[in-house]
């Protein structure tokens, strides 16, 4: 479990320093990487071309891990992300990787879900539901 954990923390790090630091090596060739907003990235070759173009465009600025869970050839990681975007668009969230590995502990499949940070109750002071009037996440 050791070893996926930090496989994980590598893929997060990468990111935070905008630096390819293997990951080549820590995919599958087939991988499957899938966003929480639809994209998704077949084989680790788009991976790494995703990564690649995407950092010309943003900058990740947090990417906290808060917890792991581990089950046979699964891992599940729940997160805190936030970036920001050169047009100046900030985006923060809390979300959580189902991964799959490989038998030598690469990522073969990789799906992302995402919760806005922003929660109220709907229902507080009234039995009828009142929702806030702004454009949803795009997850």
């Amino acid at each position: 479990m050791k070893k996926r954990e930090e496989v994980v923390k590598l893929w997060f790090t990468m990111w935070l320093q905008k630096n390819d630091l293997g990951i080549l090596d820590i995919f599958a060739d087939n991988a499957l990487y899938i966003e929480s907003w639809g994209p998704e990235y077949r084989g680790s070759e788009k991976i790494k071309q995703w990564f690649d173009e995407w950092n010309t465009r943003g900058t990740v600025l947090q990417w906290d891990i808060k917890q792991y869970f581990h089950k046979e050839n699964q891992t599940i990681v729940e997160w805190y992300f936030k970036n920001t975007m050169n047009d100046g668009r900030v985006e923060a969230f809390d979300g959580v990787s189902l991964i799959e590995w490989t038998h030598d502990d690469k990522i073969c499949f990789l799906k992302e879900f995402g919760c806005n940070e922003t929660r109220y109750d709907p229902y507080q002071g009234s039995e009828i539901p009142h929702f806030k009037d702004e454009k949803p996440m795009w997850f």
